[in-house]
């Protein structure tokens, strides 16, 4: 059956989502997909002839749930292409259900949560992930989450984050991707339809592309194409990664006490309002009672400071409270290995 054409789904925060029908009242049936339309990233062109295929005709390449699948030619010369995931697991990951990239910035999903210093929360576990993908899909129906909103909150995103994205972020159309897949008869030798073989007559190669896998792009670990990407930027930025692969900075709290008493020992340790170690985004807050003590430890850190052997660099930022025409702190970044950020803000 032919749908009618349908508005895209455009990139951006205000993603809207096809509401999802609810499942039949078979109880083996509990959980299954029935939906109109997919969540696809199609493009400029509005109109696509999208078909869809039987309902619950193939099962989610991560969920492993039944879902309704869509297929669609892409543009001229391009071949067919299907959906591969539920609607639920697009949204945990705000996702295109075909290609798996971000719907917002185009890219894949390690990219996105390295620069958001977001970590993978899904079990990978068989009857976890059912479990968990069932949870997903309550919040979906119940009043905690409405029908056109992501499960991905980026809102609290950093703007370095946002802006390292928006520069990663691919504008212009990639039509490789929607090329014909690589004929496997013509590898071997034993392909005899010639031109009109639907398939590419091409040699595959052999890289890490050709061994990845869907649930790796859905959860963002051992992404090739991410990996390219982050190189490619950390090398526009002067970041080339060390040679030496041990190399790594876990500064802890009562590190970053220590080397803070071992590097200003002219400020008692009462002039110290609390000392925050935020593990999940590699830094450090230390907060003041007076002004005065801000100044003069910025002072004496402006070189820098070392925590646990690794040396980190002191910059000035906004205290958590601070509205924008605020007073600023003071903030800062290791310079080798999984990077530290300590911040120094006077109330």
């Amino acid at each position: 059956m032919v749908a009618p054409a349908q508005p895209r789904i455009c990139h951006s925060n205000s993603t809207t989502y096809p509401r999802l029908r609810m499942p039949k009242a078979d109880i083996n049936k509990a959980g299954w997909e029935q939906s109109d339309f997919p969540i696809l990233c199609l493009g400029d062109n509005a109109f696509v002839r999208m078909v869809r295929g039987v309902v619950y005709g193939r099962e989610c390449g991560t969920c492993a749930r039944p879902f309704t699948v869509f297929r669609w030619k892409a543009g001229a010369g391009g071949r067919f292409k299907s959906t591969v995931v539920c609607q639920t697991c697009a949204k945990i990951k705000n996702v295109c259900q075909t290609c798996l990239l971000d719907l917002e910035y185009g890219l894949p999903v390690q990219v996105r949560d390295t620069a958001l210093g977001r970590k993978n929360e899904a079990p990978s576990s068989e009857v976890n992930r059912e479990y968990y993908a069932q949870n997903m899909d309550g919040k979906v129906w119940s009043s905690q989450l409405e029908a056109n909103q992501s499960l991905l909150d980026s809102s609290r995103a950093s703007s370095a984050a946002k802006d390292m994205l928006k520069s990663l972020a691919r504008t212009d159309p990639y039509y490789k991707r929607n090329r014909a897949h690589l004929c496997s008869f013509f590898a071997k030798g034993e392909c005899n339809r010639g031109n009109e073989c639907p398939y590419r007559h091409e040699l595959p190669k052999e890289n890490e592309l050709s061994h990845q896998n869907i649930k790796d792009r859905f959860y963002g670990r051992n992404d090739p194409v991410a990996k390219k990407i982050l190189s490619v930027h950390a090398t526009k930025q002067g970041l080339e990664p060390p040679e030496d692969q041990s190399i790594v900075a876990d500064a802890t709290e009562a590190s970053v006490r220590t080397a803070l008493l071992n590097s200003i020992p002219f400020i008692p340790p009462t002039a110290v309002k609390s000392v925050v170690h935020v593990e999940k985004s590699r830094c450090a807050f230390i907060n003041f009672k007076e002004r005065k003590d801000t100044e003069r430890a910025a002072e004496a850190w402006a070189g820098g400071v070392e925590v646990d052997g690794t040396k980190v660099n002191v910059k000035w930022g906004r205290s958590r409270g601070a509205a924008a025409g605020a007073t600023p702190s003071a903030s800062t970044s290791s310079g080798s290995g999984m990077a530290t950020r300590m911040v120094t803000a006077a109330d």
